[in-house]
């Protein structure tokens, strides 16, 4: 196989700069890491490929010997040298564990970042719906909710996975026209854990698992969201031999409230007075998040007037503050008037206090298109 330019496997100029090349070999090896792609000889030899060229490039020396001479430099660059030469999974990690960070082993994708006692595995995340009327987003809220999980089955025993020894990898020597070829890939048998069940309870899987019903007690903060996720950290499914839980996801769905709606921390609530009481001015009553309030509607008030009411919105979850309440005001138009009501208001179609005046504050429907579209 011929050999590449290092430069061209990890794709950077040659002029990068060692932080350069330490991103892009981080961001190839996240990429082609054997855990990401388990059975796949291709994404392996792409892996040990990146690791040589970072080999040569993040060493001042082999880098200069590589920009004078190439591949063909006096000496060859030593250790594993470029294309991975004899170097082994176990090597790569010894050598640039400090590339990968928490990136791997046992917080990210598991396996050779931990050592040689098999890897932490997790157990699979959960997600849940969970309802929430306006008066709980607006005050918080302990719920409980029953959820059904993989639990360690009582009964179920471990012990040392008999295919690898407990190390969690099996090595695999191969003899290929360039000599010997060593490999180190993830325990089939135990999925790279180390341990494997020796006795299986009644009921349990082949981890050693059963499902169970289980109450787990919430605490949802005041504010949340349609949609927004909250993580309860541990207590998804459990995991077997010695692993962590997973998480449980809680979706919020909010429950719509029959007088008021949401947008954002504000409230919206539309009222409808009389002629009269928008003539003569009138107090109405308005509901609000937990109970009623009454709110004065002044003499003339007019269709698609807004009234505000500061604070009675709903807070936020950030803890920055509540929202406020706007009230809608619809005037409206009997249509069911007895001839004697017609005939007082006939008297009245000509007076002139009942003849439109809009004034500047009057906004038609044209000035609140032009408002709402910021024109």
């Amino acid at each position: 196989m011929s050999k590449r330019d290092p430069y061209e496997v990890l794709g950077v100029a040659r002029s990068a700069s060692a932080e350069d090349i330490k991103k892009a070999y981080r961001k190839l090896a996240i990429k082609f890491h054997p855990d990401k792609n388990p059975g796949d000889h291709a994404a392996e030899e792409k892996f040990k490929e990146g690791a040589g060229a970072y080999e040569i490039l993040s060493d001042p020396d082999k880098r200069a010997k590589f920009d004078r001479f190439g591949h063909n430099a006096p000496g060859g660059f030593g250790g594993g040298g470029f294309q991975g030469g004899g170097m082994n999974m176990e090597d790569i990690f010894s050598q640039f564990g400090d590339i990968f960070g928490g990136g791997f082993g046992g917080g990210g994708f598991g396996g050779f970042g931990q050592q040689r006692g098999g890897r932490t595995v997790k157990g699979s995340n959960l997600r849940v719906r969970l309802k929430m009327s306006l008066e709980d987003v607006a005050n918080g809220a302990e719920k409980k909710i029953k959820v059904t999980k993989l639990v360690r089955a009582k009964g179920s025993e471990y012990g040392t996975c008999s295919t690898c020894g407990g190390n969690g990898q099996v090595r695999r020597v191969q003899n290929t026209f360039l000599g010997q070829m060593q490999t180190v890939t993830t325990c089939p048998a135990c999925g790279g854990i180390g341990r494997s069940v020796t006795k299986r309870a009644p009921g349990s899987d082949e981890h050693g698992l059963i499902r169970e019903e289980v109450v787990v007690p919430i605490q949802i903060p005041a504010g949340v969201e349609e949609g927004m996720q909250l993580n309860i950290s541990g207590m998804g499914n459990e995991a077997p031999a010695g692993g962590i839980p997973g998480d449980l996801l809680v979706v919020i769905e909010e429950e719509m409230h029959p007088s008021l709606r949401r947008d954002g921390r504000n409230l919206h609530h539309e009222v409808f007075i009389s002629m009269v009481d928008a003539a003569l001015g009138a107090s109405v009553e308005v509901p609000i998040v937990s109970g009623k309030a009454k709110v004065k509607v002044e003499a003339g008030t007019q269709s698609n007037h807004v009234l505000r009411l500061k604070g009675k919105g709903l807070p936020s979850v950030n803890h920055h503050g509540h929202g406020d309440l706007f009230v809608h005001v619809a005037v409206w138009t009997p249509t069911n008037l007895s001839k004697e009501e017609k005939a007082v208001l006939e008297e009245l179609r000509d007076s002139a206090s009942f003849q439109p005046k809009p004034t500047a504050k009057d906004k038609g429907f044209f000035e609140r298109v032009k408002e709402m579209f910021g024109n």
